[in-house]
């Protein structure tokens, strides 16, 4: 097995752990900004020792440190908006508006790593936009913030992802996680204060412990690791088309888990049948155009 098949398998097991993520924020029961302080601090410790505590980072060009650090406040961000979006709505419409990620992704990649725009990739980002308006169109109007604020955290994980793409020659997938989540707990510690003096929920209480070290340990760090090991591999338009199958898994694992299916209606299920029709058929479409290509050569 080459080394592009082995870099699409650890991406589809990082994103059944992505889906996976969903489901227990939707099971903690603390705020959005809280779950994802406790998240990153956990994730930051666990990866200390992969780092030697620190010694590895001393070869770093202080200028790519920086860049990393930058894309971990873009990281933190994206974390704060999607389980935003869980607690405003709930975990499938969440999902959902993560399978634009490509479109942003489609338009982005240009403008940062220089690549040849591409016309296929753009036409199947713009045709998710009808089925996620079928979406929209469908659930309830107290459950519409939660998309809204999901589909910013779409966008977010295009930047994150793009950026990450273009600096993932700068160092192992150990230091960039690290100084990525480090610089996403910095971020969001100093938004704690304001946190708690607005008497939003800090302390995670009971089962919200257990959830969180899977959250970290599992869904976060492993997840991550692998992802941008992966990413030396694939173009990050690519990989957000494998990561677009997280609300396949998610969403199986919340009809399974949480029962969602009892919330959403079958016309949510069709429209997400449509986006990820589209999303599968970007392989297939690119082959064939590749293969035309060589035969006119």
């Amino acid at each position: 097995m080459n080394q592009s098949k082995i870099a699409y398998l650890q991406l589809h097991f990082a994103v059944l752990l992505y889906g996976l993520t969903a489901i227990l924020g939707d099971l903690i029961s603390i705020s959005a900004v809280s779950l994802v302080w406790w998240r990153v601090m956990i994730t930051s410790a666990s990866l200390l020792f992969f780092i030697k505590f620190g010694k590895s980072l001393l070869q770093l060009p202080r200028h790519s440190i920086l860049a990393f650090l930058g894309v971990g406040i873009i990281v933190a961000i994206h974390w704060i908006t999607f389980y935003g979006a869980i607690k405003y709505a709930n975990a499938s419409i969440a999902l959902a508006a993560m399978a634009t990620t490509s479109l942003y992704t489609s338009m982005i990649e240009p403008l940062i790593t220089g690549k040849k725009f591409q016309w296929l990739e753009f036409i199947l980002g713009i045709l998710i936009i009808p089925p996620m308006l079928l979406i929209a169109a469908d659930i309830e109007f107290t459950l519409l913030k939660g998309l809204w604020v999901g589909l910013l955290s779409a966008f977010l994980a295009a930047l994150f992802a793009t950026l990450n793409k273009k600096l993932v020659d700068k160092a192992d997938a150990y230091q960039i996680s690290f100084l990525e989540m480090s610089s996403a707990f910095i971020f969001i510690s100093l938004l704690m204060p304001f946190v708690y003096n607005a008497g939003i929920s800090i302390m995670p209480q009971g089962d919200d412990w257990i959830y969180l070290i899977i959250l970290a340990l599992a869904c976060t760090t492993l997840a991550f690791v692998i992802s941008m090991k992966a990413l030396r591999y694939v173009s990050a338009f690519d990989a957000n088309l494998v990561i677009n199958l997280e609300p396949v898994y998610g969403i199986l694992l919340a009809i399974i888990i949480l029962k969602e299916h009892k919330e959403m209606s079958p016309t949510f299920y069709l429209g997400m049948v449509f986006i990820m029709l589209i999303v599968l058929s970007h392989p297939i479409l690119k082959k064939l155009k590749n293969q035309r290509a060589n035969d006119e050569a």
